[in-house]
């Protein structure tokens, strides 16, 4: 395992120093890749730290990790599996970026079906999935289909009833498609919700309702078997993750909603990020920077957490989307060979919106006792067509929390002191469409991996999610070994 003494022997300068001893600081530690701006210079990273980290990248094999990934090698060691998100946008193994091909063209030829209205006439999309086969398809549906949706689209996750109950309320059952989203096509809540569905669109005059459905699966005999006709299940590889999914046939309800040229487009952005990646040294690689300011604030400043922000509405389930990406695949605690990792790996991702969070949770940000890296994110050209001041104060908000943060104030009053020296990164996109949301989601991929590797643990399994749906599978059933607490709890909700 790589050497981290040098790392955690790193000083910990002040941010206001920084600048006044670098007059090329913001060009040392900004960049810009596929129409977004990085800039990490209110950050306590160095080029010294830089080059530290560039070491231990090398002592831990970075660039033959990587290579080994983009090659469809078996990096994911405990499924025994290759990684194959990047194949889905045409970059890597020339065997999964053709299977991948063959399967966007399928996705595509339903896609111009149910446009033409093979399947009758479509108004409403509902689309039933949990984790990565939820997440990713309601950010890109809810980022970029605001103004330009050409579906009603609905993405339901939540077992609670409530969740679908309000769809029901809204959608008309006769005009609905119904897309199932699970790679195995066993997932309880997910088959739970999709057969509510199937009941709800038979109490309400559709005669065939599983020639309403649409599956997205991995195991497509599965969907066969649930009533779903092969004509209309959209199947994906085993070696793509559910929470990277989104690229693969996961993506339907986007690609219907917003069109296949712009699903097209997300996919090259991605791309064009992936060559970025692949290509560019370290030192001016945007995912490999930000991977060394994680691990920076986690190994060597000891921060628990950090939290995107981002100013644009749109961007609002991005905070949500990065939870599950960043916690379930660096949150381990053994390395790839089962040993204790013997360090922290994964900060607890949290964030939420500006302006609003600026009233809610900023308190603690400049003021509180914990250490908390934050990373603004924001879309110069606007999406909503109310006056400019709107945006304007918006993206000032933005940019001005993050002087604020690394600048303070000291007055003498203690309570309306700032010690300042915070740090915070911001990206800032020059819009919002799908190529720069492709290369911002794959630049968070791809910054996820590198402090896999660096941490020396699988960035692509997530077992840590089995348990406690196992045993509440035994409790259904009327089994399980409960601690007293838990059996109490049951029957006090008469599930007993």
């Amino acid at each position: 395992m790589a050497d981290w003494s040098e790392i955690e022997a790193l000083p910990s300068p002040k941010l206001l120093d920084l600048f006044a001893e670098d007059d090329g600081r913001l060009d040392r530690f900004s960049l810009d890749v596929a129409g977004i701006h990085f800039d990490w210079s209110k950050t306590h990273l160095t080029a010294d730290a830089v080059a530290a980290f560039e070491r231990l990248a090398k002592a831990s094999d970075l660039a033959g990790k990587r290579e080994a990934m983009f090659g469809g090698e078996h990096v994911n060691v405990t499924e025994d599996r290759p990684v194959e998100h990047t194949a889905e946008r045409g970059e890597g193994n020339a065997e999964s970026v053709a299977r991948s091909r063959r399967y966007h063209e399928r996705t595509r030829a339903l896609v111009d079906a149910i446009e033409a209205e093979a399947l009758g006439p479509i108004e409403y999309v509902l689309h039933v999935g949990i984790g990565g086969s939820a997440l990713g398809p309601h950010l890109l549906v809810d980022a970029l289909g605001r103004e330009d949706s050409r579906y009603e689209v609905a993405i339901v996750s939540n077992v609670d009833g409530m969740a679908l109950e309000d769809v029901f309320k809204r959608f008309d059952a006769k005009t609905t498609l119904l897309v199932v989203a699970s790679k195995t096509f066993t997932t309880t809540e997910t088959m739970l919700n999709a057969e509510s569905v199937i009941q709800w669109m038979t109490e309400n005059g559709v005669e065939d309702p599983y020639g309403r459905v649409v599956a997205l699966t991995a195991s497509p005999e599965k969907a066969n078997e649930w009533g779903v006709d092969d004509t209309r299940v959209l199947p994906f590889s085993e070696g793509v993750g559910g929470r990277y999914s989104l690229w693969s046939s996961i993506g339907f309800p986007a690609a219907l909603a917003l069109g296949w040229a712009a699903f097209e487009e997300l996919l090259e952005g991605a791309a064009e990020m992936d060559r970025h990646f692949r290509l560019t040294a370290l030192h001016e690689n945007a995912p490999a920077l930000a991977a060394f300011a994680d691990l920076y604030y986690t190994q060597v400043r000891h921060a628990e957490t950090r939290a995107p922000f981002a100013y644009d509405e749109r961007l609002r389930l991005l905070p949500s989307y990065l939870q599950q990406l960043e916690m379930e695949s660096n949150g381990k605690g053994v390395t790839v060979d089962g040993k204790p990792v013997g360090r922290p790996t994964a900060a607890i991702t949290w964030g939420g919106v500006g302006t609003d969070a600026q009233h809610a949770v900023f308190q603690l940000l400049h003021q509180g006792t914990h250490l908390v890296p934050v990373e603004f994110l924001a879309v110069i050209e606007p999406g909503d067509t109310l006056p400019e001041e709107h945006h304007r104060q918006l993206l000032l908000n933005a940019f001005a929390q993050g002087a604020a943060l690394m600048k303070g104030k000291q007055v003498d009053d203690p309570a309306r002191s700032y010690a300042g020296d915070r740090p915070s990164s911001t990206i800032l996109l020059d819009t919002l469409e799908p190529r720069t949301l492709g290369a911002l989601i794959a630049f968070y991929e791809h910054r996820v991996f590198v402090n896999g590797v660096l941490l020396g643990i699988n960035s692509f399994d997530q077992f840590g999610v089995e348990l406690g749906k196992e045993m509440a599978k035994a409790a259904a059933k009327g089994g399980g070994e409960f601690d007293p607490s838990t059996t109490d709890l049951i029957k006090r909700a008469g599930l007993d």
